[in-house]
């Protein structure tokens, strides 16, 4: 049996910057995937948006770690040469009754400490001459982000400060009722070993409540259901329309369908909103259905009437780690620590969607702050 003092479950986004933050901490940290590389579940299949926090409740976790994370992504990517940029991004409203919405997001931006500008649309058309709208925001600390080359980048910090990185090895069970540490099954190439650790974080994604399940000692109370939303991407053939991000006035926690741009300047649209009737992560079909590029086509044209008839091509999907259903509110991240429930040494991310990739480096800082509680 192997011996540990930190357990970090899931190498992806969130699951790198946890580690490195714990093993710059001093903790001695193994991040652990099932996969055969890092970041291969939703921190490779998003938009790769930097956000900057004007979306979030005032308060809320969401609010605070994407505001906070935006400073630590900049800051860590300008450091460690991760391609990035800061093209800034505009929220419209194409109808009139759109216009109170805006007003709510400018609000929530002024009390998140978040810069905003409110354009009229002759103003956003003068940045953007392709735009139809009636009113807009101009967010300018919003960019994009190589999300790849930043995981590597955190693999690399989280290497230099002592801890270590294993892929193919499952954690299929574990229990933490023990009077000693947590005892964790893991299933690798080599065989099944037990993996004893003082501090286990479950950063699993899409697999977290799954793992969750598996941890005997913790109360079942304590894990919510799991609901999949898929997000398919459609490419632009031909030169992108605008320089700028452009999302429309979003519907609760789904942005909408939204232009975003590549670091070499190609247009992507997405993602829609299809909730999957899975059980398991391990039963998503992630191939895009051609047939849904006439309902991409319906939304851009509210905003960019110029959309060629054809110009749109299947991308690629990703799946949202979802912990609450169709029709229901989106509620905020859940970072369940001790106190939560009642389990020394685990913390448990639960329903880490967007803005999970810009909010990454400070979860980690919070879940070390957690442990060290």
């Amino acid at each position: 049996m192997e011996r540990i003092d930190t357990l970090v479950i899931g190498a992806g986004v969130v699951g790198l910057a946890v580690g490195r933050a714990l093993a710059r901490a001093g903790h001695e940290t193994i991040v652990v995937d099932a996969m055969d590389g890092i970041g291969q579940g939703a921190s490779s299949r998003n938009s790769e948006v930097v956000h900057s926090g004007l979306y979030y409740v005032p308060g809320s976790l969401k609010a605070r770690l994407c505001v906070r994370g935006k400073e630590l992504l900049y800051a860590f990517a300008a450091r460690h040469g991760v391609p990035h940029a800061l093209c800034g991004k505009l929220l419209v409203a194409t109808l009139p009754d759109q216009h109170a919405a805006l007003q709510q997001f400018e609000q929530r931006a002024a009390a998140n400490g978040v810069e905003v500008q409110a354009l009229t649309a002759a103003q956003a058309r003068a940045l953007e001459p392709e735009l139809q709208c009636s009113a807009a925001l101009l967010s300018p600390s919003t960019g994009i982000v190589d999300s790849h080359a930043l995981m590597l980048a955190l693999q690399g910090d989280l290497e230099q400060a002592g801890g270590a990185l294993a892929l193919r090895s499952r954690v299929h069970a574990g229990h933490l009722d023990g009077p000693g540490p947590a005892c964790v099954q893991v299933a690798s190439p080599d065989g099944d070993m037990e993996i004893e650790a003082a501090r286990v974080v479950n950063a699993a994604g899409l697999y977290a409540c799954q793992v969750a399940r598996g941890l005997r000692g913790l109360a079942a109370s304590h894990v919510p259901t799991p609901h999949y939303a898929k997000g398919s991407y459609f490419t632009l053939a031909g030169r992108a329309p605008f320089k700028r991000l452009v999302y429309p006035a979003p519907t609760d926690a789904w942005l909408g369908v939204h232009v975003t741009l590549d670091l070499g300047g190609q247009a992507r649209f997405g993602p829609d909103l299809e909730w999957l009737a899975v059980d398991s992560p391990q039963d998503i079909d992630y191939a895009v259905d051609p047939a849904r590029a006439l309902g991409f086509e319906e939304a851009i044209r509210r905003y960019w009437p110029g959309l060629p008839a054809g110009a749109l091509q299947p991308g690629y999907s990703g799946v949202r780690p979802k912990i609450h259903g169709p029709g229901e509110a989106a509620p905020d991240f859940r970072i369940d620590g001790p106190r939560v429930h009642g389990v020394a040494g685990l913390v448990n991310l639960f329903g880490i969607e967007s803005p999970g990739l810009t909010a990454a480096l400070a979860i980690g800082e919070h879940v070390a702050h957690l442990l060290a509680a």
